[in-house]
């Protein structure tokens, strides 16, 4: 569960920062009231955390299937 909540946070992100890149606006800031509002501020944090987070699922794969074998 926690997997596919950081990966729904991830692909937030990764829509924010396309947004940012194609069209020079920022979702969450524009969302939220603004870049340096608390729960923008929150919001980046938590995306941050869930990239961390979805790091290990590079090796989770790895680790399972070498269980398998």
């Amino acid at each position: 569960m926690i997997d596919k909540i950081a990966l729904i946070l991830v692909i937030i992100g990764a829509l924010n920062w396309g947004s940012i890149g194609l069209l020079s606006f920022d979702i969450v800031a524009w969302m939220f009231g603004g870049q340096a509002a608390m729960i923008s501020r929150v919001v980046y944090t938590l995306v941050a955390i869930a990239g961390i987070w979805c790091i290990s699922l590079l090796f989770k794969e790895r680790e399972h299937r070498e269980m398998m074998e």
